[in-house]
């Protein structure tokens, strides 16, 4: 089985950066479901791990991530599933969130290129994002008969608000670029072409010298108090995204992309 994450730690001073690299070498970095574990496994590796304060989170050179894989072959054996099992597969992407999300480290997000999808679903569970001046997010679900879920329209509501929110997801074309993702609070910084890595790196040796177990407390005290209503305000996106799967605007927003053409939606 292919290895697209690969763990590297005892980085930076004192050895307490961690770098995740997710990186498939296609260039797009889709998250096929394989992918959406092998990040979660990587997440959850450091549960007891009291020697990293901070772990950067990178993708590859021309993409942080495509979003969720449609052409992957697992990936679509959900058009055939019932509702049980769709409901069980579904939980991967959310799963993954929330092992990023609830890891007691800083982390830290580096993008370049493009970001999209359950790119920007991943990227906004971690505590800060670094985006490349020439990179761009893009949250497209909506152009295909989807829904936004991973429980990732709450956590961006907590970072760009009511308005930014419904923009970003609502004008699922619309590309959002480096300096308007500055402007709105959705990434903390802006690097140059190719340096995104490297000022997310500097951004961890800060944090990495501040006290370890006062970082941790106080990631969990803001942690609470911004998301203490975000399991009830998004416990049915899972369920919405399995009943839009099954409209034909979806079906016809699919095979839209796949064909390369405009989609005709009519509220079906």
């Amino acid at each position: 089985m292919a290895d697209f994450v690969k763990t590297e730690k005892g980085l930076g001073p004192e050895g307490r950066i961690a770098v995740v690299r997710f990186d498939r070498g296609d260039g797009i970095n889709a998250l096929s479901p394989e992918a959406l574990r092998q990040l979660t496994d990587a997440a959850r590796s450091f549960e007891d791990d009291g020697d990293t304060s901070v772990v950067v989170l990178t993708g590859g050179a021309k993409a942080f991530s495509a979003g969720f894989d449609l052409k992957d072959t697992e990936g679509r054996t959900r058009a055939t599933m019932d509702l049980g099992a769709l409901r069980r597969h579904l939980k991967l992407g959310p799963r993954l969130t929330r092992a990023w999300q609830e890891m007691e480290q800083i982390t830290i997000g580096a993008i370049e290129g493009f970001c999209v999808g359950g790119g920007v679903a991943l990227a906004v569970a971690l505590d800060f994002r670094v985006m490349a001046r020439d990179a761009h997010l893009r949250v497209p679900e909506i152009g295909l008969g989807m829904n936004m879920s991973w429980q990732s329209v709450p956590r961006m509501l907590h970072l760009i608000g009511p308005a930014r929110t419904k923009q970003a997801v609502i004008l699922a074309d619309e590309r959002i670029g480096a300096a308007q993702a500055y402007e709105w609070g959705l990434v903390e910084q802006i690097a140059e072409p190719g340096e995104a890595f490297a000022t997310a790196m500097a951004l961890a040796a800060k944090v990495a010298a501040q006290p370890p177990i006062s970082v941790a407390m106080t990631k969990l005290t803001v942690n609470r108090l911004a998301h203490a209503l975000d399991d009830l305000a998004s416990h049915m996106d899972l369920d919405q995204f399995a009943l839009a799967g099954m409209t034909e605007d979806h079906k016809e927003g699919v095979a839209a992309f796949l064909e390369r053409r405009k989609p005709r939606f009519r509220g079906k």
